[in-house]
């Protein structure tokens, strides 16, 4: 199975509330009114702009083996590798929400509009993350409509550049899967244009294979730790 799709914008936008939140301000605090219009136009902006669009395809184990060695740089201790040996399905993805916002968004600070600049990169940022859910749930959809995702499944999406999967990999996974057919290049450096864009894979099996501490090396890197939530959201299924 492969897929390209578009993703309806309503599905990958944010709400001016949590626009503001991302920017820094905490629930607690009530926004100026100034902020608050930022984040109103910044989606305006966002909305008229972004296109989010997807592609999706379904690979063996023996498969994303493969890809996932790529240039054989990757971390010798990553979670990636235990969990797609143990796993029922693997879909290889991207998404992107195209060129032209990114171009908006460099505009707005060409020309000194930093805090409206500023604000519209959070909503692409975020409208990227959510297209790349989307498209995670759409393959869930797919699998439960066979019967091959149920109460005791999870799901796991994961990109070369974290987890110990080294980003050269992107050049194999873009061997695999053609993003290019939905817009998406990749440079030399392995890093790809539109700049707001995500690949990896999607991996579902039984809810134990994905529990991992974020004790390895690389972990220590990590802004976030945003897996911890998702491995736990997993958990409480």
């Amino acid at each position: 199975m492969r897929k390209i799709f578009n993703i309806p914008i309503d599905t990958a936008t944010l709400s001016a509330e949590i626009v503001i939140q991302a920017q820094g301000i905490p629930r607690s605090v009530i926004p100026d009114e100034r902020t608050v219009r930022l984040a109103q136009e910044a989606i305006s902006v966002y909305r008229s702009m972004a296109k989010p669009t997807g592609v999706i395809m379904e690979v063996s184990i023996e498969e994303f083996e493969a890809t996932y060695a790529g240039e054989e740089r990757n971390d010798p201790s990553s979670p990636i590798e235990p969990i797609f040996r143990r796993s029922d399905d693997l879909a290889l993805f991207a998404v992107t929400i195209e060129e032209e916002i990114c171009q908006e968004i460099s505009r707005q600070f060409s020309i000194g509009e930093y805090a409206l600049g500023s604000m519209i990169d959070t909503v692409a940022s975020e409208g990227t993350e959510m297209t790349a859910q989307a498209v995670e749930d759409f393959y869930r959809g797919h699998l439960q409509a066979i019967n091959r995702f149920d109460s005791g499944s999870g799901i796991l999406r994961f990109s070369p550049g974290y987890c110990g999967w080294h980003i050269s990999g992107q050049k194999k996974l873009f061997q695999s899967l053609h993003p290019e057919d939905i817009g998406i290049e990749l440079n030399q450096s392995y890093l790809m244009r539109p700049i707001k864009s995500i690949s990896g894979i999607i991996i579902t099996g039984r809810n134990e294979i994905f529990r991992f501490d974020d004790s390895f090396s690389f972990c220590a890197d990590c802004a976030t730790h945003s897996c911890r939530e998702r491995i736990e959201a997993i958990q409480r299924q």
